[in-house]
């Protein structure tokens, strides 16, 4: 069970957490004991289950100190069930979340909340402003996974975590899918889950880099330049996409440009398709800015940055207008830092204990 610290007062105990840098340098929601085990009730776990191993401290992860992490980021018990999924997906071999604790890129964790649980555990975001300011569950929930990489997993800036600047994501990142509003089928069935499923999907993220196309329903090609247009932002040729290749990577569409492409007959897989062939270098063009640690082909002229379309995820987010955000990724680690999605219940029957 969780080791407890003391403090004469709440404001002595924040200062506490902070000397003994437990905190992400803002401000926690001390973790009493009454708080923590709220949230163990609604995690429909015992507090001391393991959920795995959490590098590079090596320590465990149970659902007891995961909790103390969703306290301290401000969640509501409600917001468990998405903290612990998202937990048991960057626990995966296949995230590699050690290696990315300690690279010097300044990847993140993204998640992605879909299904039932944007509404029972929140809501999350999908709409305005999804990735910022305002939004109590996207920014506590993403908030809390961080504080556990910190506190379990160890990762401490300069020590541990040795990403040369970092991004605020690296504070919190984490945003649903606008469902309801979307032409095409949501990211967790293309992924295999039913709609029904609650799924979580965390991948490594760069901060978003903003994609700005004007749409002309006039033009026949409107939807390929807008494809055009994506795929420059994902792989620009400094991005490690480029330059590494072979990792996943992140496309948020806006309404009006997820619309586009929809009303061009293109499903969320051919959307995939489509950028996946856009997203290569010629050697020539891309020789001389590799740093000797790129993707090595020497057969072909010709290298696509990622191994498959598949390692492409899209979604739909925000608000309409001229924007989407595209979010290229670290793509080392022995399994490329991959994108892992958790099913989960969001809304577990608990039976909450009665005082005699």
């Amino acid at each position: 069970m969780t080791d407890w610290l003391t403090a004469s007062d709440e404001a002595a105990a924040l200062e506490l957490l902070h000397a003994r840098q437990c905190t992400d340098g803002l401000p926690v929601v001390i973790p009493t004991d009454e708080r923590v085990q709220r949230m163990v009730i609604q995690s429909s776990m015992e507090g001391d289950m393991r959920l795995g191993i959490m590098g590079p401290a090596g320590k465990v992860a149970t659902v007891e100190k995961v909790a103390v992490a969703a306290v301290m980021a401000g969640c509501l018990p409600d917001y468990m069930p998405v903290v612990v999924a998202a937990v048991q997906a960057i626990l995966k071999p296949e995230f590699d979340l050690t290696e990315m604790q300690a690279t010097t890129h300044c990847t993140a964790p993204l998640l992605i909340v879909n299904g039932p649980a944007r509404r029972d555990c929140g809501p999350v975001s999908s709409g305005f402003g999804a990735l910022g300011p305002g939004h109590r569950a996207n920014a506590s929930i993403g908030r809390a996974l961080r504080l556990a990489m910190i506190n379990i997993g160890g990762g401490r800036a300069g020590t541990s975590d040795m990403a040369l600047l970092g991004h605020p994501g690296k504070f919190t990142y984490c945003l649903a899918e606008d469902e309801e509003s979307s032409p095409f089928e949501p990211l967790h069935v293309s992924r295999g889950f039913t709609e029904d499923d609650s799924v979580v999907t965390v991948i490594g993220a760069e901060a978003p880099h903003s994609v700005m196309y004007s749409g002309n329903a006039d033009l026949p090609d409107n939807h390929t330049r807008l494809l055009d247009v994506l795929a420059i932002g994902l792989t620009n040729s400094a991005t490690n996409n480029a330059v590494l290749g072979g990792g996943a990577a992140t496309v948020v569409l806006n309404p009006d440009h997820a619309h586009i492409l929809a009303s061009a007959g293109l499903s969320r897989m051919k959307v995939c398709q489509e950028l996946y062939q856009r997203c290569y270098f010629d050697k020539p063009a891309q020789g001389p800015l590799s740093t000797g640690s790129g993707k090595k082909q020497s057969a072909h002229r010709r290298w696509y940055c990622f191994d498959s379309a598949e390692q492409i995820l899209v979604l739909m987010a925000g608000g309409s207008g001229l924007y989407s955000m595209v979010m290229p990724s670290w793509c080392a680690g022995s399994h490329k830092n991959s994108a892992i999605s958790v099913q989960f219940e969001s809304n577990p029957y608990c039976e909450v204990p009665v005082q005699s």
